[in-house]
C-alpha cells in the first residue's frame, strides 16, 4: 500500500525533521556498544597466582620483595615460564623456622610439592573486574564466560517478546521502557554481591537490550523513504562504532569494575526525556487504526521540514480507516510462502554472520598487551563500515551486496589455511579483508532484514530473526575453541562453507532497492525476487 508512503513523501522524507530523529534514534547505539562488549573490560581476568599461607609474613619478616615472595611461594609453567596460576608450593611459611634463610635452597629446589589454590587467589591490584571479585579463574573459570552467555540468552528472550510489544503497544513505548529497564538492570549488575543475582540481572540486561535497540531502529526507519533507508544504518553503525572507541577511555580511567558499570548504565535513564521529544511511528499509528494521532505527527513532520499536508488528506484517511487491523504473533512470519522463505533465510544469515564474525574476531585475537589500546585501535578499524554500506547498498542492491561480502569472506576462509606461515602478512591480511567483508555483509543485512516484512509484522519480523545471531553468540567461542583443538585451521572451513553457503541463499530473497516499505502482508507476497 503505497498512501502512507506517498504521505510521508509529501511532507518529507529527508527533511530537518529526518535528520533530527536519525540523530536521536541513534544515540543509545553507544550504550549498546557498551552493554554487548563491555564484558572484554568488566569480565577482563587480571594477572593472579595463588595465596600462599603466610605469605603477608614473609614480605614484613624477611624484606623480601613482592616478586621474590612469588618466587618461592609459586611454581613456573614448563610451557612458558610464567608464573602457574592455578598451583603453589605446598609450604605453610607461618610454620617454618628458617623461612628467610631458604630463599637461596628454594630458587634451586624443584623437590617441593605442589598443590591447587585452595579457592584463594591474589590478583592484580591495580583494578578490579568481575572475575578479581568473585575468583572466577583456573577450575572455575568456566562461570566467568556465563556473565556473556546469561546476556545472550536475554537477547534471545528478548526478541520474541519486545519484538511482539513493539508491534502491540507501539514502538516508542517499547523503546523508553526497555531504555529505562536497561539503565535499572545495570545498576543492578553493579550492586550484585552475589555472583548468580548479577547474572539474573545481565539477563535483564540482554532482554531489555534487544527491546531497545530493535525498537529505536525500526521507529526511525519508517520515518524515511525508501530511497534514504540506507542513511538510518549509515548513522546507526557510527554511532555503534563511536561507542566501541569510546569504552577503552572510560575503562582506563575507571579501575574498579563497578565504577565503570554504573557509568555506561546512569545515562539509559536520561531516554525517558524522549516521551515528550521523539513522536510515534506514523505507520505504526495507521497500521493500529489511530488515524487522529498518526496525521498529527504528519503535521508536526510537515511544519518541522517546511512543508504542508497533502490536499488529498481526507481520501488517506478514509482508506486508512477502511483497513482492517488484525492482532499478529509469530506465526504469521511463517503462514504465507514469501513471509514465510524471507524468514527462513534471513534467520540462518543472522546466525551465520555472528558465528563467522566473531569466530574472525577471538581467531585474530588482540596483539601486544595493552588492553586499552588494542581495544581502541580494532574499535577504529571498524568505522568505515557504515559509509562503505552507504557507497555501495544503493548502487549494488541489498540482495546483491550481501551475496557478493559473504562470498568473498567465505573464500577468504578458505584460502587461509593454504597459505603458508612463511607468508604470515599475506594469511593476516586475507583473514582481516575476510572479517571486513563479513561486516559490511552484516550491516546490509540488518538494513536489509527491516525492507523485507510489513508495518504489522516489521518490528517482530526483525526481533525474531536476528534472535539467531544470540544463539550464534552463545555458540560462536564453543564451536572456535573445540574445532581449533583438532587443527588450528579447521573453523575456518567452517566459516567459509558457512558463508558461502549464505551468499547462495541470500538470492532467493527480493531485491528491495527504491522499493516503497510494505505495508500488508499482499504486498510482501506480491513483490517480485
Amino acid at each position: 500500500m503505497a498512501n502512507v508512503d506517498n504521505l510521508i513523501e509529501h511532507i518529507g522524507d529527508f527533511g530537518p525533521f529526518q535528520k533530527k530523529i536519525v540523530t536521536l534514534g541513534s544515540l543509545p547505539l553507544i550504550l549498546f556498544a557498551f552493554v554487548l562488549v563491555g564484558v572484554v573490560f568488566l569480565g577482563h581476568t587480571p594477572d593472579h597466582w595463588c595465596w600462599s599461607p603466610g605469605a603477608q609474613r614473609l614480605q614484613e619478616e624477611c624484606g623480601w620483595t613482592e616478586l621474590e615472595v612469588r618466587k618461592v611461594t609459586i611454581p613456573r609453567s614448563e610451557q612458558s615460564g610464567s608464573f602457574s596460576r592455578c598451583e603453589r608450593f605446598d609450604m605453610d611459611w607461618s610454620k617454618s623456622q628458617n623461612k628467610c634463610s631458604e630463599l637461596d635452597w628454594l630458587l634451586t629446589s624443584n623437590a617441593t610439592q605442589l598443590v591447587p589454590c585452595d579457592s584463594r587467589w591474589v590478583f592484580d591490584k591495580s583494578y578490579s573486574t568481575i572475575v578479581s571479585e568473585f575468583s572466577l579463574v583456573c577450575e572455575k573459570s568456566w562461570l566467568a564466560d556465563l556473565n556473556q552467555v546469561f546476556l545472550a540468552c536475554g537477547f534471545f528472550i528478548g526478541a520474541f517478546v519486545t519484538g511482539y510489544l513493539a508491534d502491540r503497544f507501539g514502538r516508542k513505548t517499547c523503546f523508553i521502557a526497555s531504555m529505562v529497564g536497561l539503565g535499572i538492570s545495570g545498576v543492578g549488575v553493579m550492586l550484585s554481591p552475589w555472583y548468580p543475582l548479577l547474572l539474573t540481572f545481565r539477563f535483564v540486561q540482554g532482554f531489555c537490550g534487544k527491546g531497545a535497540w530493535s525498537a529505536s531502529y525500526v521507529l526511525v526507519i519508517e520515518f524515511f523513504g525508501s530511497n534514504n533507508r540506507k542513511f538510518v544504518s549509515m548513522v546507526s553503525r557510527t554511532f555503534y562504532s563511536t561507542g566501541m572507541v569510546i569504552l577503552p577511555g572510560l575503562a582506563y580511567f575507571q579501575s574498579s569494575w563497578r565504577t565503570l558499570q554504573l557509568v555506561m548504565s546512569l545515562p539509559c535513564i536520561l531516554f525517558i526525556s524522549y516521551h515528550w521529544i521523539i513522536p510515534e511511528s506514523p505507520r505504526w499509528l495507521f497500521s493500529q487504526k489511530r488515524t487522529t494521532e498518526a496525521m498529527k505527527v504528519a503535521a508536526n513532520i510537515a511544519k518541522c521540514n517546511g512543508r504542508s499536508l497533502p490536499d488529498n488528506l481526507s481520501e488517506i484517511i478514509i482508506l486508512e480507516e477502511k483497513k482492517e487491523v488484525n492482532p499478529v504473533s509469530m506465526m504469521d512470519l511463517f503462514r504465507t510462502p514469501n513471509i514465510r522463505k524471507n524468514t527462513l533465510i534471513l534467520t540462518y544469515a543472522w546466525f551465520t554472520s555472528t558465528i563467522v564474525f566473531q569466530g574472525l574476531v577471538l581467531r585474530l585475537g588482540i596483539t601486544g598487551d595493552n588492553l586499552y589500546m588494542d581495544f581502541f585501535l580494532s574499535a577504529v578499524v571498524e568505522v568505515p563500515n557504515g559509509l562503505i554500506f552507504y557507497l555501495l547498498v544503493d548502487r549494488v542492491g541489498r540482495r546483491s551486496l550481501m551475496a557478493i561480502a559473504n562470498f568473498i569472506g567465505g573464500i577468504a576462509c578458505l584460502v587461509v589455511p593454504f597459505i603458508s606461515m612463511d607468508f604470515s602478512w599475506l594469511k593476516k591480511s586475507i583473514a582481516i579483508i575476510g572479517r571486513l567483508a563479513v561486516s559490511i555483509g552484516f550491516e546490509t543485512l540488518n538494513f536489509a532484514n527491516t525492507e523485507m516484512y510489513p508495518t504489522p509484522l516489521r518490528n517482530l519480523g526483525v526481533s525474531v530473526c536476528s534472535s539467531a545471531s544470540d544463539i550464534g553468540a552463545i555458540v560462536a567461542p564453543f564451536l572456535l575453541y573445540r574445532l581449533a583443538s583438532i587443527w588450528q585451521e579447521l573453523p575456518l572451513f567452517l566459516y567459509g562453507g558457512m558463508s558461502v553457503l549464505y551468499s547462495g541463499l541470500v538470492t532467493l530473497l527480493p531485491e528491495m532497492n527504491g522499493v516503497a516499505l510494505p505495508e500488508t502482508i499482499e504486498d510482501v507476497e506480491n513483490l517480485q525476487r
